[in-house]
């Protein structure tokens, strides 16, 4: 098989060279975005298939699913009727090897986000990740910069990105309408916190192959606490609330401000538990000034904290999730599907200015139609890969108790080396980026 496999990304070399279309070090499929006939439908394989997994099938249901891959059997089922002619796997590394495919969408926790993603780039196949676009650091900067390289299709989860409520909120800020912005304030209610490690070994359910799902993370004997659902809340798989909503939030706050990188990152809570997740959590990033933009902190708040800008009554209203960005000549409070203009009074007259971004076509068309055009897409992995790193760099603030003073170019914390232990962990043996 490796030889065999080795033999056809050779032929996909061979042939992309001649059209000078080759990346160096990169193996692009020959039936892809730049071959000479269109596309009319996409040969995809979806990996994962429990709760936003079902819902990102469902969405590229339309294209050849040639492949489908999850660890747990019983969600395969529902796949099987759908999609009957598609051939099913546990693991998503032969999947990738066997299948003749275009495209992969990744929908599995996040702990295996990255290894999935860099799976499906080295085999020259298009990406669609779910949010936070990695588990760790490193990897989110790995992966963003290799997809640079091999020039593949990619868009990260971010589904809110795609409505217009969001572009209404990116043309305000950029007209200058509440001036230049100084600070940003986000948060969400809820918190995944499930505590301690629990004991007691109970069989690992039919149908579920517990050691695949494990991936690269470290060995934990099965407890249902993990899955399907609250995986989230250990720090071994997931992120906590940040990395639960961070992205989908934050994204707001870096398109319209043209954020990249923080400079600083500070964060408190409850004690850290080694295992998970807080029961609430604040976070604060530093970002320094942008040509023609002052420098801007933004804040996170989880579980039931909150900024302390707005009023009780406001924020008794928009208690579940919200964004205010603070100006120098007024805010601008918002969620996924709303915004108004504070204070009330001052903007009782103001009349926006006409749409400037084109609405989009759909987050999910949008990748599938620029893997058969060659077009970007609104948050590809150039654009989210700092994204999930500040989201990432949350956690590692939190868990190292320590103020980060970060250098992204050299992906170094320059002032507390300790904290480094956090950007990035040792896969179990079998398991590579």
């Amino acid at each position: 098989m490796t030889g065999e496999r080795t033999r056809r990304e050779l032929l996909r070399d061979s042939l992309l060279a001649a059209t000078g279309l080759a990346v160096a070090g990169s193996p692009l499929k020959a039936r892809g975005a730049w071959a000479n006939a269109p596309i009319e439908k996409l040969n995809v394989g979806v990996i994962g298939l429990s709760n936003q997994g079902r819902n990102n099938l469902g969405r590229v249901g339309k294209e050849h699913v040639v492949a489908i891959c999850d660890v747990d059997e019983r969600d395969i089922e529902h796949a099987r009727d759908l999609h009957p002619q598609a051939t099913f796997y546990r693991d998503f590394r032969r999947m990738i090897d066997r299948e003749k495919l275009d495209a992969v969408v990744v929908s599995t926790p996040d702990h295996t986000h990255a290894v999935a993603t860099m799976a499906a780039l080295r085999s020259g196949l298009h990406v669609y990740c779910e949010k936070p676009l990695a588990h760790t650091v490193h990897e989110a900067r790995e992966v963003a910069e290799f997809a640079a390289k091999t020039g593949r299709i990619t868009q990260m989860g971010i589904q809110m990105h795609a409505t217009p409520n969001y572009r209404r909120v990116v043309e305000l800020i950029r007209a200058g309408t509440i001036g230049p912005v100084t600070e940003v304030h986000v948060w969400v209610s809820g918190a995944n916190a499930p505590g301690d490690r629990p004991e007691g070994r109970p069989p690992v359910p039919k149908g579920l192959h517990y050691d695949l799902w494990l991936g690269p993370a470290p060995y934990r004997p099965f407890h249902p606490e993990y899955l399907p659902i609250r995986w989230r809340g250990w720090w071994d798989f997931g992120e906590g609330k940040l990395g639960d909503f961070g992205c989908h939030l934050l994204d707001l706050a870096h398109w319209a401000l043209d954020l990249r990188h923080p400079s600083v990152i500070e964060a408190e809570g409850p004690p850290v538990n080694a295992e998970s997740a807080p029961r609430w959590l604040k976070v604060r990033w530093q970002y320094p000034a942008r040509p023609e933009k002052p420098p801007v902190s933004v804040h996170w708040y989880d579980g039931d904290k909150r900024p302390s800008l707005l009023s009780a009554e406001i924020l008794d209203k928009w208690k579940g999730k919200g964004v205010l960005f603070v100006g120098r000549e007024g805010q601008l409070l918002a969620d996924y599907g709303q915004h108004v203009l504070l204070p009330r009074e001052k903007f009782a007259d103001f009349k926006p200015p006409a749409p400037s971004i084109p609405p989009s076509i759909g987050h999910h068309k949008e990748w599938i139609e620029a893997c058969k055009t060659g077009d970007r897409t609104s948050c590809g992995f150039d654009y989210a890969g700092p994204l999930a790193e500040a989201v990432l760099l949350g956690v590692v603030a939190y868990r190292s108790g320590k103020r980060i003073e970060w250098d992204a170019e050299k992906l170094k914390i320059t002032n507390a080396p300790e904290a480094e232990k956090y950007l990035h962990y040792e896969y179990r043996k079998g398991w590579t980026l």
